[in-house]
């Protein structure tokens, strides 16, 4: 936390506050009075050059003329006003500026420009800036209340960030009447430059924090937001509540799956990816951040229900349903057992309802057999004060069994009077108990969600999957001739060629311009033949009747292609026909309809879509989304999330679908989404999938100049695992070594590296004495953000039970975008054999080739074998006369 670079953000040692005023309720006022009031120990100085002496404290004209190092200046004057504010903090060395004030991008295009002026000032100087337009920052164990909020606000371990200021001062007003405290709060406002991603990156190394709330209004920069959320989403758990859920209108697209792909749902797809968890209340972004903060934790979904009233057990049903929280079915043992033991008209089913006169007993007893049955991960107990309950005892009679099982217990008992005492002892017992069925029920599904979601995380897929290689080149060069000839939408043949290049299966398409190649072509691919329209002017084409399907005859197929010409006029005189796509019609009468394709959201970049397909695509609008890469179980997840999963199995006479193809093609999707950036959209629509395998019908490809990117990928909001940097070294003696970046899978051997370092070693690399790694370093360590650190590993005998680590070297970038940190460490018995120098060069090549332009570190003076490595590599070395143990260096890539 020492040297990050929002620290003085948070945690300042000086405070000026540009704007200070003894006015009653201005915001120059209140921002003082809060800082004053809140405890803060360092120094204080208030600028306003009408005054010299602002609540009895010196004012000071100008910043220029205080006499001391300001860690951070808080700006509240008119807009116009602070740009030269800006450039004088700069030119004083200030370390982090707040701008409270409004009048910038949210005004109009004189405010955007003024707001770009800001921005680029604090750019120069290297100043963190947080806002335009915000509420401000509180950081109650620093006794820092920089906001204008009237609120009070207390300690806690719960960080709340939110670009509403608004939002933030209604929720500090219910926080201080509740008794909840917070770690810190961040209102960013305009995110100008200090965004989501910087912020949570900051909070998921604070020892306070131990999780994360944020209220999300829009998302500027994607790959920073996802960046900044899967950093701390790894190291503890963050709610999200995102504004506008439901938007206006669906935007304009020229495909299936732009219609159908909306800005929401791609949003739910990046929570699902970063390993957070969404909610859709404030009331549930409290209740989640409860839940989750008191470690508890679930094995799997599937939710079993106990109740001694029928209605709340099929009200905590419905809402479990809602919220996509499978019920648990019981096994056949755990249902004899249940038997045995309830009276003969309990429900025989999930919720188990155990009938109005259950006691003590009979609650003991059904708890200990749902909680033993292994198709159970959670269990919701629920009781209502009917006139033969005790709740106390039945209360009593759960908390003894469910201190012998591992899986949660959550409790509702409703009413009031006479359920406090039982629920005091839940309470007494660290059990989580609600008033509400629905209460509980959504706690147990924001356990669900985060272990879902945090699966999710550990996944770190290639761009190419490990099938056979595509053709990129040769899909790419497609697609550039036909932009070249300012064609955006690929022909079926261009379009079937693209996925042909990714061995995507396709049926054969010969495009012809008559009737009487139209017959050639009939007869080449063989009767009976389909006949579709081609334009790049019309999506639907069925509904201007340019499909004809099962065409047996010869003299047909010139007859169509009269009749389809002719409909296109009729419907369309000025749609660009490019002639008829001749396809075989496929015999495939257990093949189920599909759709995949890609849309471009405009933040977060390429999405894949799949569900049900063909022509009643958006009625039924059975649809998903995921960010690409995709691997195997990311594509699974993204099939299983629709209804058209169920489809896919066997069903009557339909034999179950081949699901390994279909996987394959999501794959080969993805590997479209992250090759080609010039792809906008596309479908897939129909792909037939049955028993035998998959292949396309048709596919539509919409194509623009790919927006320059200076770093491969640079188009995507989750940087894939780079598996181009994955190569083979060996050594002088033969020993083969694989030298590849980290995954999360390598947990155990990266553990085991450490652990068995000298304690010499593990002095060098860590400047303390460390035994081992504690979870949260390793999860930091072993899940990295490749976009913005590297971590290659030197490996023997990879792909095998004795796999180990000889060396890991490691750089982290630092916010200026230019410059990296970096540490290299080699098991002891494997040093003084070059291992250390050949991976500090690839280590240098990354970042060269990422854009950085300096590489820099700190190494104590005692070891002296890598300060001669860093010699030999180039590294200029500069002792810091603040830390004469340590030596920086540095290096000019």
């Amino acid at each position: 936390m020492r040297n990050h670079y929002l620290n003085k953000v948070f945690e300042p040692h000086s405070v000026a506050i540009v704007g200070a005023s003894d006015r009653e309720h201005s915001v120059g006022a209140l921002i003082l009075s809060n800082i004053r009031e809140s405890g803060f120990k360092g120094d204080i100085f208030p600028v306003n050059p009408k005054h010299s002496k602002v609540q009895g404290l010196k004012s000071y004209e100008s910043i220029s003329v205080i006499d001391h190092v300001v860690d951070l200046v808080i700006i509240a004057i008119p807009a116009k006003s602070v740009p030269a504010v800006m450039r004088e903090c700069g030119e004083c060395g200030v370390g982090s500026v707040i701008i409270l004030s409004a009048g910038f991008a949210e005004i109009g295009k004189a405010g955007q420009l003024l707001q770009n002026e800001i921005v680029d000032i604090a750019k120069t100087y290297n100043i963190p800036l947080v806002g335009p337009n915000c509420l401000g920052v509180i950081r109650p164990r620093a006794g820092l209340n920089a906001t204008f909020a009237r609120s009070g606000v207390r300690g806690g371990h719960v960080a709340l960030v939110a670009q509403s200021g608004a939002f933030c001062t209604a929720l500090l007003d219910w926080a201080d009447s509740n008794g909840f405290g917070f770690s810190a709060v961040a209102s960013l406002g305009a995110t100008a430059d200090v965004g989501f991603g910087q912020v949570l990156d900051y909070l998921s190394v604070d020892p306070e924090t131990k999780s994360i709330l944020l209220y999300v209004e829009g998302i500027s920069d994607a790959r920073s937001f996802m960046s900044g959320l899967r950093v701390a989403a790894r190291l503890k758990p963050v709610i999200v509540v995102k504004s506008g859920r439901n938007e206006s209108g669906t935007r304009a697209a020229v495909s299936h799956t732009g219609a159908l792909v909306g800005g929401d749902n791609v949003f739910e797809a990046a929570i699902y990816r970063a390993g957070a968890v969404r909610v859709n209340t404030v009331y549930q972004l409290f209740a989640a951040a409860q839940t989750l903060a008191s470690g508890t934790r679930v094995e799997g979904p599937r939710l079993a229900i106990v109740t001694n009233g029928g209605g709340p057990g099929v009200m905590a049903a419905d809402c479990a349903s809602d919220l996509n929280v499978p019920l648990a079915e019981l096994s056949t043992e755990a249902m004899d057992s249940l038997g045995k033991v309830l009276p003969t008209h309990w429900s025989h089913s999930n919720p188990v309802d155990i009938l109005g006169d259950a006691g003590n007993e009979r609650y003991r007893d059904a708890t200990r057999i749902v909680l033993a049955d292994s198709n159970v991960d959670g269990m919701l107990v629920l009781l209502t004060p009917q006139a033969m309950t005790d709740p106390t005892a039945c209360a009593e009679g759960v908390i003894a069994e469910a201190g012998n099982s591992k899986k949660p217990v959550f409790a509702c008992w409703m009413g009031q009077n006479l359920v406090n005492e039982g629920r005091q002892r839940f309470a007494d017992a660290a059990i989580p108990v609600f008033t509400s069925p629905e209460g509980g029920v959504e706690a147990f599904g924001y356990l669900a969600s985060y272990r879902r979601n945090q699966k999710a995380l550990l996944q770190a897929p290639a761009p190419l999957s490990r099938h056979r290689e595509p053709d990129v080149d040769g899909a790419r060069l497609i697609i550039e001739h036909a932009i070249s000839e300012q064609r955006y939408t690929l022909g079926s043949a261009e379009a079937k060629a693209v996925l042909r290049a990714f061995h995507i299966p396709i049926s054969p398409t010969i495009n012809v311009t008559s009737a009487a190649d139209a017959l050639v072509a009939a007869e080449e691919v063989g009767l009976p033949v389909a006949m579709k329209i081609n334009s790049p002017d019309i999506t639907h084409k069925s509904d201007v009747g340019g499909v004809r399907l099962n065409i047996r005859e010869p003299m047909s197929v010139r007859t169509a292609f009269r009749e389809m010409m002719a409909s296109i006029k009729a419907h369309d005189p000025d749609a660009r026909v490019t002639g008829v796509s001749i396809e075989p019609m496929l015999e495939r009468p257990l093949a189920r309809e599909i759709m995949i394709g890609i849309v471009r959201d405009p933040i977060f970049g390429p999405v894949i879509s799949f569900g049900a397909g063909g022509t009643a695509v958006e009625i039924f609008a059975d649809n998903q989304v995921a960010l690409p890469p995709l691997n195997d179980y990311l594509s699974r997840e993204l099939i299983n999330s629709t209804r058209a999963a169920r489809f896919l199995k066997k069903f009557r006479n339909l034999p179950e679908a081949d699901i390994e193809s279909l996987t394959r093609v999501l794959q080969r999707v993805s590997e479209i989404a992250c090759e080609l950036p010039e792809v906008q959209e596309l479908d897939i629509n129909p792909l037939l999938v049955d028993d035998k395998g998959v292949i396309a019908i048709d596919a539509r490809v919409v194509v623009a100049r790919p927006k320059h990117s200076t770093t491969h990928y640079g188009h995507m909001a989750i940087h894939p695992y780079p598996s181009e940097l994955e190569s083979i070294w060996q050594l002088a003696d033969g020993t083969d070594i694989t030298v590849r970046p980290i995954r999360p899978e390598d947990a155990e051997i990266e553990q085991y590296f450490v652990q068995n370092l000298s304690a010499e070693s593990k002095y060098f690399r860590f400047m303390q004495s460390l035994d081992k790694l504690t979870p949260v370093m390793l999860a930091r360590f072993t899940q990295i953000d490749y976009d913005r650190e590297m971590a290659l590993i030197a490996v023997i005998n990879e792909n095998t039970d004795e796999a180990r680590i000889l060396s890991v070297a490691r750089y982290i970038s630092n916010p200026d975008g230019v410059s990296c940190e970096f540490a290299l460490t080699v098991a002891d018995a494997w040093q003084n054999r070059g291992i250390g120098s050949q991976m500090m060069q690839r280590l240098m090549n990354v970042a060269r080739d990422r854009g950085l332009e300096i590489m820099e570190g700190a190494v104590l003076s005692s070891n002296r074998r890598m300060l001669r490595l860093c010699e030999e590599l180039g590294f200029r070395a500069v002792q810091n006369p603040d830390e004469p143990e340590a030596v920086s260096v540095r290096l000019h890539l």
